[in-house]
């Protein structure tokens, strides 16, 4: 399985540190501060670096926010319950968790809203947060398939198309319970949720 970590870059080699305090800066900047006020310059002066330290990891604020709020979602992991149904609510618990962190909230209502008039910011939320958890949705399915709760893969398209409607499912209903509708995702909602998922998963023979 692909690591959900952005790609190595090549050049003058990076520092982890450097970086993780960077992204946890712009966080707590955001919080503070909010999407309009943030500046790069802030964000320097609270992680302790230069500002060239910045710009020579990000070329703007859009890309330094995205990423900030990816780091977030890279904390997901699909836990081992021992079943699907299991499987499915530990994620759905966890993914709650985060969202309902302030920084996690700001910075991603922050992204979406200034996605709606930046095409280039929406393929970066797509590549550096969907696309890297979608790989959750992968790891569960086959986990499940060698369990023998759903049978196996054989067309890789097809799987794909599945994959992308199951993230889509349970991202999107989580995210709305959370942000939009402000209500808790406990443990009796996980798995009542995730009885209806897997209900779609076997009318759709998936």
């Amino acid at each position: 399985m692909e690591s959900r970590t952005s790609a190595a870059r090549t050049g003058r080699p990076r520092s982890a540190a450097a970086d993780a305090a960077i992204l946890a800066a712009t966080r707590e900047a955001l919080v503070e501060l909010g999407w309009s006020k943030l500046t790069l310059g802030d964000v320097a002066t609270r992680a302790g670096v230069a500002k060239t330290t910045l710009y020579r990891r990000w070329a703007g604020k859009n890309e330094l926010v995205v990423d900030a709020v990816a780091a977030l979602f890279d904390e997901l992991e699909l836990p081992d319950r021992g079943s699907l149904a299991a499987d499915i609510e530990g994620v759905v618990l966890q993914f709650a968790a985060i969202l309902d962190r302030p920084e996690a909230k700001s910075g991603l209502m922050a992204v979406v809203a200034e996605s709606t008039r930046d095409e280039a910011l929406r393929e970066r939320i797509r590549a550096s947060i969907v696309d890297r958890q979608k790989c959750l949705v992968v790891e569960g399915r086959a986990r499940a398939a060698q369990r023998g709760e759903l049978p196996p893969e054989t067309d890789p398209e097809a799987a794909s198309r599945t994959a992308d409607l199951i993230f889509d499912v349970v991202a999107g209903a989580v995210v709305h319970r959370t942000l939009v509708s402000a209500e808790p995702v406990d443990e009796d909602w996980a798995r009542r949720f995730a009885a209806i998922v897997l209900g779609g998963l076997a009318a759709a023979g998936t």
